[in-house]
């Protein structure tokens, strides 16, 4: 493939848009689930909690999240705008019985106001964020306190191995990640990195390590 080209594969995986957008959301909500899922058994959802998550794709995950709990809020922030549109689609009965709300936003300031949220989760963003302190601080201020926060990533060992990472994307490992949210007030109270059988672009059967952290508030 050329530069071109896989330039045009990381945009639309961080951003997904176009055409080839909806294609892309499918994919990724497909290859994510299991990442996805995992993030949100380990945060330990209980009755009337209001969750918020960050870049939430075609959001086809929403109704596991629902069956964790009763009275669950999902609140979903994305980038992109095709995704925003897709995910309102998908989940349209949840939005109209007003239990999922999806809003865009620029991706370094979260639109809520301090101590919202019971539990955040995020899945494959880290890569994209462009100020990773300052999101933290974000995630870290619309969280109310004993709040948890989950982050779950692809491992950079797995990730440099696409040859469209080169662009768009920052890898990350489980010490690199570690040591930026050292510099956060989020205390660490699990971590964990498992390994997964995934099907590459070219069709075969691929090992993709991926770690979830907890962080509380």
């Amino acid at each position: 493939m050329k530069d071109e080209e896989l330039q045009a594969i990381a945009s639309q995986l961080k951003k997904p848009s176009g055409e080839k957008g909806i294609e892309m959301g499918n994919m990724m909500n497909e290859t994510n689930i299991n990442m996805t899922r995992h993030s949100i058994e380990n945060l330990n959802i209980s009755a009337s909690n209001k969750i918020l998550e960050l870049g939430h794709g075609n959001a086809g995950h929403v109704e596991f999240l629902f069956e964790k709990a009763k009275d669950l809020k999902y609140y979903g922030l994305e980038m992109s705008d095709l995704m925003f549109q897709e995910a309102r689609q998908i989940n349209r009965n949840f939005v109209s019985q007003k239990q999922a709300f999806f809003s865009l936003y620029d991706g370094n300031k979260i639109p809520f106001e301090e101590e919202t949220f019971d539990k955040i989760f995020t899945v494959n963003t880290i890569y994209f964020w462009q100020k990773p302190e300052e999101l933290l601080s974000e995630i870290y201020r619309v969280l109310k306190p004993n709040g948890n926060f989950c982050l779950t990533f692809a491992e950079e060992s797995f990730m440099k191995q696409l040859p469209f990472t080169q662009f768009e994307f920052e890898l990350y490992s489980i010490e690199k990640a570690l040591q930026l949210v050292e510099k956060t007030s989020f205390k660490i109270i699990y971590k964990e990195t498992l390994t997964e059988k995934v099907k590459s672009k070219t069709g075969e059967l691929v090992d993709r390590a991926f770690t979830t952290i907890v962080l509380e508030k």
